[in-house]
């Protein structure tokens, strides 16, 4: 079984696509973990009308506000799957993501894997900025100079690495996929793009500041690294955010 870990806060404009991606997966055995993190809107509504349909779907409801972070770490304990997956509400899978993908670590016995995927606007519309990734795996090393990895797309072997937490910080999926890979643990590419990620404008893809900061906080403050190393780590982070942002402008052109 894949256990997908969905957080939801007043997603009401989109989390009917996120489920109706997931019940469009060739692969069945899943199970759907969706957190209403005390939602305003009609996301809650919109759930339970997936739910009443469908046993696969499972609704959690934070008594308080509590963040992505926590909502995942919640969906997490509840999950009975050998292997976890992570789908935000805002977010679509390709129909064939967890088949291809389950079929692709099974083959090569891997434990931690991502894919590439697209980036797409509010309305769906595919943006000329989605650009794909060709390192076939990253190390924790590798992973340190910059994060490639797309949230919506991991899969983790969880039977096999167990299940880490969270951490209620900026840019809480960099550490924890860094939480796996420190101990020699590798994460390797699926290069099918098999998921479209949903820019807007709260995302905080689009404060390049804030993502610096969350990004120096986690290099000093999670894992401990002194200042030089920090550094060393930032400067390469940031020149690779620079190059990737100009190939962006230049795709544009």
């Amino acid at each position: 079984m894949v256990s997908i870990i969905t957080p939801c806060f007043n997603a009401e404009k989109f989390i009917s696509q996120t489920i109706e991606s997931v019940l469009k997966q060739t692969y069945v055995n899943w199970e759907l973990i969706i957190v209403n993190d005390c939602s305003t809107d009609g996301s809650k509504k919109i759930i339970e009308s997936y739910k009443s349909n469908d046993s696969r779907i499972i609704l959690l409801e934070n008594a308080i506000n509590q963040g992505v972070a926590v909502s995942r770490n919640i969906a997490m304990d509840s999950a009975r799957g050998e292997y976890l997956a992570f789908l935000d509400a805002d977010d679509q899978w390709d129909s064939n993501k967890l088949e291809l993908q389950l079929l692709y670590m099974k083959k090569n016995n891997y434990y931690f894997s991502y894919c590439n995927y697209r980036i797409v606007n509010e309305e769906k519309k595919v943006l000329s900025s989605s650009l794909p990734l060709v390192r076939k795996k990253l190390s924790y090393t590798d992973l340190l100079k910059g994060n490639d990895i797309g949230c919506l797309t991991v899969m983790i072997n969880v039977e096999k690495l167990g299940k880490k937490k969270f951490l209620k910080i900026g840019h809480e999926d960099f550490a924890f996929w860094l939480s796996y890979l420190k101990n020699g643990t590798e994460a390797h590419l699926v290069e099918d793009v098999l998921a479209s990620y949903r820019v807007h404008s709260q995302s905080v893809s689009h404060d390049k500041i804030k993502a610096a900061k969350f990004t120096w906080n986690i290099y000093r403050n999670i894992e401990n690294f002194s200042v030089i190393k920090s550094l060393f780590y930032f400067l390469q982070y940031g020149t690779k955010s620079f190059f990737k942002h100009l190939k962006i402008k230049l795709k544009n052109v």
